[in-house]
């Protein structure tokens, strides 16, 4: 039976230098993904807080301007 299966192919191992080379390939990759992660992470927070504001921001537009009132009373 020649069909291939039972052939052993001798690769030979990877140089240190290719090791080394992988390795740093493969920090530098898994550093990109936390640090996208991070940023998506930082950039949802922001929409939240930005959208919360928005909302306060309304609600305080909608409250008795007291300091306004107040400070009217003063100059006149």
């Amino acid at each position: 039976m020649s069909d291939g299966i039972n052939r052993i192919v001798f690769i030979p191992p990877p140089t240190i230098d290719e090791q080394i080379e992988r390795h740093h390939v493969t920090r530098e990759f898994h550093r990109e993904v936390h640090y996208r992660q991070d940023f998506q992470a930082h950039c949802q927070w922001y929409r939240e807080t930005a959208e919360r504001h928005r909302q306060e921001l309304e609600k305080m537009r909608g409250d008795i301007n007291l300091f306004g009132w107040f400070s009217r009373r003063r100059g006149s």
